[in-house]
């Protein structure tokens, strides 16, 4: 799940990108209205967190500027600005929601979680043989009993059971899991989808992740020479 960051406040810009990795999040921080518009133009996000107050542009004028570009991604407005007006301003711009700093990180989760439900008709509970996820607790089961993961694990998992039947390349896992500032290698992915199909394994679950060398992997139901070609 990508999600661009638009924040002025490096401290707390640098604090919300690691909070937000712990849920699996990849997000890119950007500080300016600018590089904001530049972000867009070049990656397509999930959703997007918006300050207000940056250096260059306004941030409603920023918010404008995205939706008459046709981005449609939910925009969770986030500022000091907190007056009726302001909220007003800010939603008829294009904004879906608005938090007021200083907030708790675990509301700014619910928020997010709230949107993306929202966003995505998609949200419900996903079924690939006996495995089970639910995006919105973000617990997945084999046969009923929890499997854990990692928050890594959990979200290449989700993204090949969304894709189910396709092939994900590498290098789009990567980019779901990580923000284009990280220093991350893409090989991350191979161990990410070995300890996937090892506990899958164990689990005894019915579905495996097949390896196809040079194009990426997907997600089936176990079968003959299911594991790699």
């Amino acid at each position: 799940m990508r999600i661009l960051l638009i924040e002025d406040d490096l401290e707390l810009g640098d604090g919300l990108v690691c909070a937000l990795a712990q849920t699996a999040y990849a997000v890119d921080a950007v500080h300016s209205g600018h590089e904001a518009l530049a972000a867009c133009a070049a990656v397509t996000y999930q959703l997007v967190i918006l300050d207000l107050g940056l250096p260059d542009l306004d941030g409603m004028e920023v918010l404008r500027r995205l939706r008459h570009g046709g981005m449609n991604a939910p925009v969770l407005i986030l500022t000091a600005r907190d007056d009726l007006k302001d909220r007003v301003l800010g939603l008829d711009a294009g904004g879906d929601d608005y938090l007021a700093k200083p907030f708790d990180i675990a509301e700014l989760e619910a928020r997010i979680r709230a949107l993306l439900r929202r966003g995505d008709p998609a949200s419900t509970t996903l079924r690939i043989g006996v495995v089970a996820f639910e995006p919105t607790s973000r617990r997945l089961t084999v046969r009923g009993v929890e499997l854990e993961l990692t928050a890594r694990e959990l979200a290449v998992l989700e993204l090949l059971m969304r894709r189910t039947g396709r092939i994900v390349s590498k290098r789009h896992i990567f980019e779901s899991l990580y923000s284009w500032d990280n220093e991350a290698d893409v090989s991350n992915v191979e161990v990410f989808v070995s300890r996937l199909r090892r506990k899958l394994v164990q689990a005894g679950a019915d579905v495996g992740i097949r390896v196809f060398r040079g194009l990426g992997y997907r997600l089936e139901k176990k079968g003959p020479r299911s594991e790699r070609v």
